[in-house]
């Protein structure tokens, strides 16, 4: 059964994520947020180090765990606190340092968390050490992901791959990029596999880079795919394609990343709230958490109500980790993580502007920073709506046709 505290085991780790955002991430934050799609260099330190962390066994990196299909259900009187909840208690610290930033992390990109959820054993070992970035959307697909168009076709011992992918976060930085491609339009969802596709691989041209509202600091790419050949053996999980198991493989990817990013949210919230709390005391607002809500004033009940909201967020995203790492089906409760930890999140950091006035829209605090950075964390890797959508299917025991 889930205990909703930290577990100790990783209460180290947790502290040592948010002693690194406070005085590796925090202090360069405006930095990289003014010069835009500049690589932080400083991340390179970082990278090393949590590099070290993770070869002590005392976690498996962001996302590192995954959300194994292929395993059976935790062992009767078990219950494991493993690499799916470290990563997002650690990449809900990083993130209060800055949400950004961590995205620009070497070799801990989104991809990666595809990898650890889709690859067999020997891929796990070939693919260690890669930056992996995620090429899902394309123009004209937007949240629907099982409709995507770039296509794969089988050649011999290679299959060829054409396409355009779009938003596609540390493309430029990253080493290689898991692209999701579809074997046969005609089969749809069942078809849609994806590849490790070497940045170097030649017919793979990143055509530019997109300015943004928030995460400036991480590089989004636009990526050209034009008869880009790449080994059978480069296609992650099982090539066959099985009509019955249809989306399980991509969806095991977002049972991993979803928690993930709303850990992001869960973060770059907590730090909108800690600042704000400050700024408000100084201006003579106290918040008295033995008091209810309606005794105190108008904007210490609002950051109570904010709080709660923010809690209920930050319980849903260790509920999700807790059962990724327990092998119990998590779709669901990845989905409302996400969908609620991305509402909050914008809601959070907008309201902390507006209750801080001038300090909150200025750029004398990182308060209107948070704000712009939260917003993309409600729309990749799912738009609430979508979110709502996957949720209401599940509660519901509709398909996709059935409930559009």
């Amino acid at each position: 059964m889930i205990n909703l505290e930290t577990p100790r085991k990783h209460a180290g780790l947790a502290d040592q994520a948010h002693q690194l955002a406070m005085n590796m991430l925090r202090p360069i934050s405006r930095k990289y947020d003014r010069a835009e799609h500049e690589y932080p260099k400083e991340l390179d330190m970082l990278a090393a180090l949590i590099d070290g962390v993770s070869e002590t066994g005392a976690t498996g990196g962001a996302g590192a765990g995954g959300v194994r299909r292929d395993d059976a259900g935790a062992d009767a009187g078990k219950v494991r606190n493993g690499a799916n909840l470290a990563s997002v208690l650690s990449v809900a610290e990083m993130c209060w340092g800055d949400t950004a930033l961590l995205l620009s992390m070497p070799r801990q990109g989104l991809g990666n968390s595809a990898i650890a959820s889709v690859a067999n054993e020997e891929q796990l070992e070939r693919y260690k050490g890669t930056w992996a970035a995620m090429a899902i959307t394309e123009p004209g697909t937007g949240s629907d992901s099982a409709n995507i168009t770039t296509t794969a076709v089988k050649d011999g011992d290679e299959y060829v791959i054409n396409g355009e992918k779009i938003y596609v976060t540390s493309g430029e930085r990253a080493d290689s990029v898991v692209v999701w491609a579809t074997l046969d339009k005609e089969l749809g969802r069942a078809a849609i596999k994806s590849f490790l596709v070497r940045k170097d691989n030649p017919g793979l041209k990143v055509e530019r880079l997109e300015h943004k509202l928030g995460i400036r600091a991480s590089d989004t790419a636009v990526i050209t795919f034009t008869d880009c050949r790449v080994p059978a053996e480069d296609l992650l999980g099982s090539p066959e394609i099985d009509v019955k198991s249809g989306f399980a493989g991509a969806m095991a990817t977002f049972d991993n990343t979803r928690p993930l990013v709303a850990a992001m949210a869960v973060g770059c919230a907590r730090a909108s709230l800690d600042l704000t709390r400050d700024l408000l005391e100084q201006a003579g607002v106290v918040i008295d958490y033995d008091r209810p809500a309606q005794a105190q004033s108008a904007a210490a009940a609002t950051f109570l109500r904010l709080e709660a909201d923010w809690e209920g967020a930050k319980l849903l995203m260790m509920q999700a980790a807790w059962m990724a790492d327990n092998r119990l089906p998590n779709s669901l409760e990845a989905s409302m993580a996400k969908a609620k930890a991305g509402r909050v999140g914008s809601d959070v950091t907008l309201s902390c502007v507006q209750l801080c006035g001038t300090l909150g829209y200025s750029e004398a605090e990182l308060l209107e920073k948070w704000a712009r950075d939260s917003k993309i964390l409600d729309i990749f890797e799912g738009t609430q709506q979508i979110q709502q959508l996957i949720v209401a299917r599940r509660i519901l025991g509709l398909s996709s046709a059935e409930l559009k």
